[in-house]
């Protein structure tokens, strides 16, 4: 009988405390989908896995972007080992275009009150004039195939879906829940939790379908790094046009007025930004951009002097690079965590300052050193003072540089033994000579 009693005292207050707590974590997607949005969901995703949570709930409120992006991103949401829940979120926003896609190819799909989902008809992109250039019959079919495909795989209503892309039309929540294409509308990520709770995925996680486990879910939120912060604004289409319109413009500028270097040096780093800002590249292939600046900054101070600015110029655009290329001290950096990450930010700023140095102060020496003329043979001789030693009457001897030479007197003048003469020209190999005391407007440094 104590034995029956100490085994069920250890399963009422034991049981508790072995049993793993729910955890829930949350982040935000904003803005234009691009490869660094992938870069987040990947992110994201990742720190979820980790910690081994119930689920993720992405709040997504974008326009659209990117379709290679777009396909990226469901791919790694396909092969997420925990439910990726997209919460279109908060109230006002959207998921459009391709937001629509990354939606339908989660596991679960939530809107908020007024919020809209849909027009989804892919475009090639705009017209000098600002008109949009439609995409070719080609290119619309395979979009209403893949996106019907997505319903498909998921049990959604692919006849609303296909709508999205042959109509352009988009829907609030009610028809969106009503017709099949979303599972859930709540207020808040709390209510969110409470409604999905016991709800099957509509994907399968790690091959099976996964009943949700969100009831009393502690909930974490995950905080966007800073380049997550900067880089909705630069990926602003019409940020980015502006960025590469004045950058051009200063390039020009600076090579209408050389010498100051200030406009192509701006110019420059405007234009990288503005590639940075278009998408085509994800933050470690935006990292190196800039570091590959940041040499060519380095280089044309050590070639072009300039007082310190193309030194600034590269070391902030290094600083820049390493930080997009490591990471920048969100819950989870891409490559390195925030604790390594914590450490290696010194390295960065020490590595980035002696780069600079190098360049601005050792690399320039060598170069300078190099362009200077070759002080050699017949030219090391003019100017140097040399002591008679064979009187000049004209001509006589003198010893140079602990060596004999054939010399002249330039005015033809005798100077006797002893006296120090100043070399002032050659003729082959006789030296042209003057008295040390006497003062030349100019000498004869051509060599005959």
């Amino acid at each position: 009988m104590r034995k029956i009693l100490i085994a069920a005292f250890l399963f009422i207050f034991l049981t508790p405390a072995l049993a793993q707590a729910s955890v829930v974590y949350v982040a935000q997607i904003k803005g234009e989908i691009t490869p660094y949005t992938y870069d987040q969901f990947d992110r994201y995703i990742s720190e979820a896995e980790r910690a081994n949570a119930n689920a993720i709930i992405i709040l997504l409120d974008t326009p659209g972007g990117r379709a290679d992006a777009m396909q990226n991103i469901i791919e790694r949401i396909k092969s997420a080992e925990v439910p990726v829940i997209t919460y279109v979120y908060p109230p006002g926003g959207m998921a459009a275009s391709a937001g629509t896609y990354i939606a339908l190819g989660s596991h679960l799909i939530a809107m908020a009150p007024g919020t809209s989902i849909g027009a989804c008809r892919p475009i090639l992109g705009y017209s000098q004039n600002g008109s949009i250039i439609e995409a070719p019959p080609k290119v619309v079919n395979f979009y209403v195939s893949y996106i019907k495909s997505l319903a498909k795989a998921s049990g959604r209503n692919e006849t609303m879906v296909e709508k999205f892309i042959t109509e352009d039309l988009a829907i609030d929540p009610e028809e969106a829940l009503n017709s099949g294409v979303i599972e859930v509308i709540a207020n808040d990520v709390n209510d969110l939790l409470e409604k999905a709770h016991g709800m099957k995925t509509k994907v399968p996680v790690r091959g099976e379908y996964v009943a949700l486990d969100l009831k009393d879910a502690e909930i974490r939120y995950l905080e966007p790094s800073l380049k997550d912060r900067v880089i909705p604004y630069l990926t602003d289409p019409a940020v980015a046009y502006v960025l590469l319109t004045l950058g051009i413009w200063a390039l020009v500028l600076g090579f209408l007025s050389p010498g100051w270097h200030v406009p192509e040096t701006v110019g420059a780093i405007m234009i990288v930004l503005a590639i940075i800002g278009l998408g085509y590249f994800g933050y470690r292939s935006a990292g190196l951009l800039l570091i590959v600046l940041a040499v060519i900054f380095f280089i044309a101070e050590a070639l072009t002097p300039t007082f310190g600015l193309f030194t600034v110029a590269g070391f902030i655009t290094f600083v820049l690079g390493s930080i997009m290329l490591f990471g920048g001290g969100g819950e989870v950096d891409y490559l390195v965590s925030r604790e390594v990450y914590s450490q290696i930010r010194l390295i960065i700023i020490t590595i980035g300052a002696l780069l600079a140095l190098f360049f601005a102060f050792g690399m320039a020496a060598v170069i300078r050193a190099r362009r200077r003329k070759a002080q050699t043979g017949k030219e090391e001789m003019i100017g140097l003072i040399g002591e008679v030693v064979e009187p000049l009457s004209p001509e006589g001897m003198i010893r140079a540089r602990g060596e004999l030479w054939r010399a002249r007197s330039k005015d033809g003048k005798s100077i006797g033994i002893g006296e120090k003469v100043r070399i002032v020209g050659m003729e082959g190999l006789k030296l042209i000579v003057v008295r040390e005391k006497e003062k030349y407007p100019e000498e004869e440094s051509r060599m005959r």
